[in-house]
């Protein structure tokens, strides 16, 4: 089970984006080719519609 590197906390994966999103730091870590890549320099922001 992964977790998010920095709070330790959920994961959710949205299929569409391929990626692993952490609500609560607001950051969507990318899958590529199949592997999570869980670098925050490789995580983006989420944008204010995809907090809620």
């Amino acid at each position: 089970m992964l977790a998010c590197p920095l709070c330790k906390g959920k994961l959710k994966y949205v299929k569409a984006s391929h990626e692993l999103v952490c609500k609560f730091d607001k950051l969507a870590y990318p899958i590529r080719d199949e592997i999570p890549v869980m670098l925050e320099d490789q995580a983006r922001r989420l944008t204010i519609d995809e907090e809620n």
